[in-house]
């Protein structure tokens, strides 16, 4: 089995709440936080693509910003290729930098609308001095190739190109550095199914050619299907259930995870399957994340509920090979 390249051990984001006036007049009130990320454990190997998913506000996006060291975690440590990346100096961070790259999600916002995407390729190969100055633009060139563009289009703006253009300007931008993992941050979910599959062909072409690693974010279980080795399935900040693709999408164990593949609209031959059944579609609404279950998260909305779930966290725990889960029902 190929080696870990990226580990995360407990790592936990959580966002303080201002009170307002009233909270200042009282200052021995206890500060309330979100906990958008909370104990998380996980691993990536190299040349492995890593699908996260869930629903909005689980954490998923505060999740794969804590992976890059955009934003700093309030606990836990994460180790890449080895080295503690939370204990970096600014010197080590910024070689940090080449090596973990992200595509985000809006192709447009995330370019500078005032550079020619000549000049926006070329600002990380100076930026990082990967090449001689007089080597960026043959550099640029084969950026514009690798992924798709000619080279009329680097003497383009960014609102001169479509959808999918811009996507793939994001994603030769990553490249720009030779990083080894790439979070990709719903990098397909704003673009048209036909242009979608095309960029996600591409990345598995790039990731087969440069051996690149992938941490996937999404909610579109299809796409995850189609290009993650395997899946992480969170709930409310933290794992409920981590397992191969194949695995998960064939017999998913934890009770969120069935609901969430029983949402997906099927057009079937008349077969039956474990996700025709409507008992395991869920109701109500996510608690209130501020003040969260002392149980299991998914408590109120579970429809196979234990009584102990009120009460006891479930812990994540495999259950099968390399299939986890964090639910009581495997006890």
């Amino acid at each position: 089995m190929p080696e870990v390249l990226l580990s995360v051990e407990h790592l936990c984001k959580y966002f303080p709440l201002s009170g307002g006036l009233f909270s200042r007049l009282r200052p021995g009130r206890e500060q309330r936080v979100v906990k958008a990320v909370d104990d998380i454990n996980l691993s990536v190997h190299e040349g492995e693509t890593l699908g996260l998913v869930g629903e909005s506000g689980c954490g998923k996006s505060t999740t794969g910003r804590l992976i890059l060291k955009a934003i700093e975690p309030t606990s836990g440590r994460l180790y890449f290729a080895g080295q503690d990346v939370t204990t970096l100096s600014k010197d080590a961070l910024r070689q940090f930098r080449r090596q973990a790259q992200i595509v985000f999600q809006d192709p447009y916002t995330s370019l500078n609308p005032r550079m020619k995407i000549r000049q926006i390729l070329g600002e990380p190969l100076r930026v990082h001095h990967i090449v001689d100055p007089a080597e960026v633009p043959d550099r640029v060139n084969t950026l514009l190739e690798l992924v798709g563009l000619s080279l009329e289009h680097g003497e383009r703006y960014p609102h001169e190109l479509s959808g999918g253009q811009k996507q793939r300007v994001g994603i030769a931008r990553a490249l720009a550095v030779e990083p080894r993992l790439i979070v990709a941050d719903e990098a397909v979910s704003a673009l048209d199914v036909s242009v979608r599959s095309q960029i996600l062909n591409l990345l598995i072409a790039l990731r087969d050619e440069l051996q690149l690693t992938y941490v996937f974010i999404s909610h579109d279980l299809a796409v995850v299907r189609y290009l993650c080795h395997r899946v992480a399935v969170m709930y409310l900040g933290q794992l409920v259930e981590v397992a191969p693709a194949g695995a998960l999408f064939a017999q998913p164990k934890h009770p969120y995870t069935q609901a969430l593949l029983s949402a997906i609209p099927r057009i079937g031959d008349g077969r039956e399957s474990i996700f025709d059944n409507p008992d395991l579609l869920v109701e109500g609404e996510l608690p209130n994340p501020i003040d969260l279950p002392l149980g299991c998260r998914f408590y109120s909305r579970c429809p196979q509920r234990l009584e102990r779930c009120r009460t006891e966290l479930p812990v994540l725990q495999e259950i099968e090979s390399q299939h986890q889960t964090a639910c009581h029902l495997y006890d």
